[in-house]
Order: C-alpha cells, then sequence, then structure tokens
C-alpha cells in the first residue's frame, strides 16, 4: 500500500454535507502506512460532527474494497471549524461563528432552545459561549443555576475585560448577572443597545467555536445594534406550531431577509411541537397544533430543525438551574442533540456556500 493508493481510494468518500470528497476537500491529513497497518486523520468541519461515525466506516470500507482486504485501518479525526471571519477581525476576533437565536414573540421557549442549544454543541466538544441579549427577560442566570452570582474583571491589553461566568462548560453572560433581580431593568432602546455593545466589545470571550446569543423576542433596537457591530453568520428561527406563533415567527424571518440585513437564516425549529407525559412516552398529544413550524420552513423555504417536545422535565429543569441538556431525560436530549446536529450541518453549509456576512450601516438622516 501506499499513500497515493489510500488518498485515492478515499477519493471516493464524500463528506455527506458539502457533496464533495475529502480528498478534494483536503481534508485527510497524515496518512501512515507500515505493513498491513494504515491510519490517516480527518478533518473536520466542526468537533460537533454529526456524519463523524458515517465518514469513519465509508473510509474504512473504501481502503478495505478498493486498496488492501486485509488492511487494518485506524481513522482518527480532527476539527477545524470552519468559518467566514477572517483573522483581522477587530471585534469578537476569537470566535468563529455567531449564531442569533430569534424568535417573533415571547412565550415560544426561545431561551430554552438557545440554553440547549449551546450545551449540545459544547457536549460534541465545540467551545461554545452564551450571551443573553434579552436585556429585558434575562433567564440564563436562572437557567444555569447562576443567580447571585457576578462576573470578575481581568486587564486584557491594557484594558479591562469581563470575564464570562464559566458553567456545564460554557461561558455564560447576561445582564442577569449585573444588576439586582428584583430591580426592573428600566431603560430606552439606546441604553439597551449600549449594553449589548458592552458585551460583545468589553467581555473576554476568548476562542469559541460558536458564540450563541439569546435575542429578545420581536424585531426591533437590539437586532440591529448587534448587526451593526459583528457580522452573524446565521439565525435560528424559534417558534411553536400554533398559528399566533406562526404569524410573528414570519416577521422575524422577513427582517432577516431584508437587503440591508440580508443575515442568512441557518434555519428553523419547532419548539412545544407535541406533549408526551412521563407515563405514556410514546403518545404524542399536539396542544398547538400540529407541524406548522414545519409547513412554514417548507413555505419559507428554510430548513427545518427538528421539533422540541413539550415535556416537564425541561420546565423542572430550567427553573432549578439544570437544564435539559444535562438533566436525566434521555429523550428530551435526544430531541435537542438532533436538532444541534441539524443546525451544526447547515452552519457548515452556509459557511461553505455563501459569502461573508456584511454587517448593516445605519443611515442618518438630516
Amino acid at each position: 500500500m501506499t499513500e497515493a493508493d489510500i488518498l485515492k481510494a478515499l477519493s471516493n468518500v464524500q463528506e455527506p454535507d458539502l457533496g464533495q470528497d475529502l480528498v478534494t476537500l483536503n481534508m485527510v491529513k497524515d496518512v501512515a502506512i507500515s505493513g498491513n497497518e494504515v491510519s490517516f486523520t480527518i478533518v473536520l468541519t466542526t468537533p460537533a460532527c454529526p456524519m463523524k461515525d458515517m465518514m469513519r466506516t465509508a473510509s474504512e470500507n473504501a481502503v478495505k474494497i478498493l486498496v488492501n482486504k486485509e488492511a487494518i485501518v485506524q481513522v482518527n479525526f480532527t476539527s477545524n471549524t470552519t468559518t467566514t471571519r477572517k483573522d483581522d477581525q477587530q471585534v469578537l476576533s476569537g470566535v468563529k461563528n455567531i449564531i442569533a437565536v430569534v424568535s417573533g414573540k415571547g412565550g415560544v421557549g426561545k431561551s430554552t432552545v438557545a440554553a440547549n442549544l449551546a450545551l449540545a454543541l459544547a457536549e460534541g466538544g465545540a467551545s461554545v459561549g452564551l450571551m443573553d441579549a434579552d436585556i429585558y427577560g434575562p433567564s440564563v442566570p436562572m437557567m444555569f443555576g447562576v443567580r447571585g452570582e457576578r462576573p470578575l474583571m481581568r486587564e486584557v491589553n491594557g484594558k479591562g475585560m469581563i470575564v464570562p461566568l464559566k458553567k456545564f462548560g460554557i461561558n455564560l453572560i447576561s445582564i442577569g448577572l449585573l444588576v439586582d433581580e428584583k430591580s426592573a431593568v428600566v431603560w430606552r432602546g439606546p441604553m439597551a443597545s449600549s449594553a449589548i455593545r458592552q458585551f460583545i466589545t468589553d467581555v473576554d470571550w476568548g476562542e469559541l467555536d460558536y458564540l450563541v446569543i439569546d435575542m429578545p423576542p420581536g424585531t426591533g433596537d437590539i437586532h440591529l445594534t448587534l448587526m451593526q457591530i459583528v457580522p452573524v453568520t446565521g439565525a435560528v428561527i424559534v417558534t411553536t406550531p400554533q398559528n399566533v406563533a406562526l404569524a410573528d415567527a414570519k416577521k422575524a424571518i422577513a427582517m432577516f431577509g431584508q437587503a440591508q440585513i440580508s443575515v442568512p437564516i441557518i434555519g428553523l425549529v419547532e419548539n412545544m411541537a407535541y406533549f408526551t407525559p412521563a407515563e405514556l412516552p410514546e403518545n404524542k398529544y399536539y396542544l398547538f397544533g400540529k407541524e406548522g413550524g414545519k409547513r412554514l420552513a417548507e413555505e419559507y423555504e428554510l430548513a427545518f430543525l427538528g421539533q422540541i417536545p413539550l415535556v416537564q422535565t425541561i420546565r423542572e429543569g430550567g427553573d432549578e438551574g439544570i437544564p435539559a441538556m444535562v438533566g436525566d431525560d434521555v429523550l428530551t436530549q435526544k430531541a435537542f442533540r438532533d436538532f444541534a446536529s441539524m443546525a451544526v450541518r447547515n452552519i457548515a453549509l452556509r459557511n461553505a456556500n455563501l459569502p461573508k456576512t456584511q454587517m448593516i450601516e445605519m443611515i442618518k438622516e438630516n
């Protein structure tokens, strides 16, 4: 066996999402051969890649069928998370992907989805941060069990920076960590926007594969401020199946589709898709309608990222500071893992096929 033989065989193995073979995509490194033993490394587009096992099996079969049926194949993996951001970025320079989780209205479980998306990505091996940008209704402190804690400060390149809290393996920041939770945040738009600027420019996020941002519901100042400051990789739309939620989700979709904004939509996830009682795990009750989010995704030709059930343990975990992804409800965790896998795949496709998002410019009227 030669390295050329191995590479020729692996040129028949496709990366499932990007639609090209591993060799063309320059994903095969460090080929080593000793007798019948061969090893090589596949460079994944993200450590949270859901197609890892599929590529392992396909690569092993390619070598045994096309090169040597007696070969003992060792497939190793490393990752280089794809990004459209350049090395000279001044803001969030260490963050490869910025994902905004949005909804047209409140009450659809957007914060729950954002928190468990971040945790599912981290579980897959990615470095992840979660920014709670819902200034008027911050929920991260309660959901992660860090109420009353305060972030520290440290000096970075001569500038005082806020150090995010770390919990369950991800970095966290929220206005709820900086103000007394008994005090209402009574701010006009410019003050709320200023807080978001500080979360982006004055927080030491470090090196991250993904920064998940839990946006306020609706469409407004904070959304525009974010897209002025950083090029958002893409948005995840959260809705429930009911018509009133779908109507507002359409507004969120329309906002990101405007020419002056044009932030790619990674996909849509349907939360509270159905109710499954713990004692009847095979039963599904469609309390808010059936597959409304799926139909909306089809109508707008968006990727449908999955369905999250309405389960009592999700609510209990959020209230107790133990999100679903670190709880013990296996079925709920599977739903969030499947959703995160679909999101990761569509982020990789977005980075491979779409140009870098441009920050929007606000034109002041005289």
